[in-house]
């Protein structure tokens, strides 16, 4: 898959956003910059490498073992063979393997990474992971193995096998083998020089390639819960002062006044309705309040991810400017996996909003008046029609995993390699967890996606909502989740996955 250059981020000298990872990793291709001092300025960091090979004797990872071992010395003669031992030692991952949409994040985050200069690798190593994500050939890594520190070793080997043409890549969507699937695509394999294994896999790129992915679930995730949270209010004739702006002014969060501000757009002429309860249900009353909890950190989680993304993360550091080698610790992911164990927290919680929105919806004791588990039939055949009930046990099933996932992994760090990783980040083990926690959340939101429609239609059959009194973007957005109305029971699970695949392809425009 080559895709046209207007759709591919540039690397080389422009930092990335979430959203370029998130293009690459959706299908859009990248380009390297083009500019000669960029590239000699990538060549002379290689080529340093290389005077030092013949000239110093002993650096760290070049003529040295890693790690614990970097006292024991290597023969220059076998210095050009060690990238291959370390890519094949650390080729021992397990468990699911990362889908290709989360490895084409991965090959992104690495090349940003490696391509700001200070890595010591030659410009054709660029080129060929960029021939990777272009070509749409991303490694098959599981997702198993890494402690997050000293960096996603195990995990990133992946990568630097399938550059000299070993393991496996996704192609179409199925595993082969990676030799044959780079000739096929006019890929030469390569050598990695002595420096370049331990650049490619000493580094955070797993981690912070999934933390861009979760972000930009995170942040659609609350915005349809805000979405989600006027609907159900509406259904069970809310009262919704509970998010008039005068109210919220003198609590200035401002992502809990966002969330308000968007609910109170959405109710709309329905401000001066008579609601059946002063107060209501927490879940629906405090819903910004639950909600603006992520909104408020979705930016300094922004801001630490972009930092991450745009850094040097391997070691050692190699400096061309000032011929420097610099041994240091960047492959720490302590932000991106307290980012990690903040967000999952955050969603979880919102998973749970929504799943205690549901139980008032189906339950005749708080839901004023709608019909028990939502059901649409009537007559005698009322009584042997159940409506939303299994959904709802199933998204509290779901809701109860996204919370026992919340403990935070960054409190388990394990003493590894002979003590050598003696504090670890934990940082990819948290960025899984985060991303299995949206996934669930996603889950409970399709739930309540269609039954805030059917308590809507519910609601205006009974004469209680009048269909004009609704906003007009409450209307397109009904009209677009396209739910047939359930008025004998059917297995739902089809509805329930398509509603889940337009969460995940983000299909709804939801506020500016």
């Amino acid at each position: 898959m080559n895709l046209s250059e207007h759709t591919s981020p540039v690397l080389g000298g422009h930092p990335l956003v979430i959203e370029d990872v998130v293009a690459i990793a959706s299908g859009a291709g990248v380009r390297l910059r083009d500019d000669p001092v960029w590239r000699d300025r990538i060549e002379r960091g290689a080529a340093f490498v290389d005077r030092l090979l013949t000239e110093e004797g002993e650096i760290y990872g070049i003529t040295t073992g890693y790690g614990d071992s970097c006292c024991v010395g290597v023969p220059l003669d076998l210095a050009r063979q060690l990238p291959v031992h370390l890519m094949r030692y650390h080729g021992c991952g397990l468990g699911e393997h990362f889908t290709p949409t989360e490895t084409r994040a991965v090959l992104a985050a690495r090349l940003c990474s490696l391509a700001l200069g200070y890595s010591g690798v030659r410009w054709l190593l660029l080129e060929r992971i960029a021939a990777l994500i272009n070509h749409d050939l991303p490694p098959l890594i599981p997702s198993e193995g890494s402690v997050g520190a000293s960096g996603d070793l195990t995990p990133l080997s992946y990568l630097a096998a399938v550059l000299m043409g070993e393991r496996e890549v996704w192609r179409a969507g199925l595993p082969v083998a990676a030799a044959p699937a780079l000739a096929d695509a006019g890929i030469e394999p390569i050598l990695l020089a002595p420096k370049e294994a331990l650049a490619i896999m000493n580094g955070t790129a797993v981690m912070t390639g999934l933390a861009c992915l979760a972000w930009a679930r995170a942040d659609y995730l609350s915005r349809l819960a805000a979405r989600i949270t006027a609907l159900a209010s509406i259904a069970t004739r809310g009262n919704p002062e509970h998010f008039d702006p005068a109210l919220f002014a003198v609590k200035p969060h401002a992502g809990q006044n966002e969330v308000a501000a968007w609910i109170w757009s959405d109710l709309g002429q329905l401000h001066d309705g008579p609601p059946m309860r002063l107060q209501d249900r927490y879940s629906i009353r405090c819903a910004p309040h639950v909600i603006g909890v992520l909104r408020d950190a979705l930016p300094w989680m922004r801001r630490d991810i972009e930092n991450e993304l745009n850094s040097a993360n391997d070691n050692p550091i190699i400096d061309p400017d000032s011929e420097r080698v610099l041994h240091g610790g960047h492959f720490y992911g302590g932000h991106i996996a307290f980012v990690m164990d903040a967000m999952k927290n955050a969603v979880a919680s919102i998973a749970d909003l929504l799943d205690r929105q549901l139980a008032l919806l189906v339950d005749t004791r708080y839901n004023h008046g709608l019909p028990q588990n939502l059901s649409g039939a009537e007559g005698p055949r009322a009584a042997i029609n159940h409506g939303f009930k299994a959904v709802q046990i199933g998204a509290s099933a779901w809701t109860a995993e996204a919370l026992k996932l919340t403990m935070p992994a960054t409190s388990f760090s394990r003493s590894t390699e002979c003590h050598n990783q003696d504090k670890v980040s934990m940082g990819t083990i948290a960025a899984r967890d985060c991303l299995r926690v949206i996934e669930l959340a996603e889950q409970v939101a399709a739930a309540l996606v269609l039954a805030v429609n059917q308590g809507i239609v519910l609601r205006a059959r009974q004469g209680d909502l009048p269909e004009e009194r609704l906003t007009e973007t409450l209307r397109s957005f009904r009209d677009a989740v396209d739910f047939p109305f359930l008025e004998e029971d059917r297995p739902l699970e089809a509805d329930l996955r398509a509603t889940l695949a337009r969460i995940r392809a983000r299909e709804w425009a939801l506020y500016a």
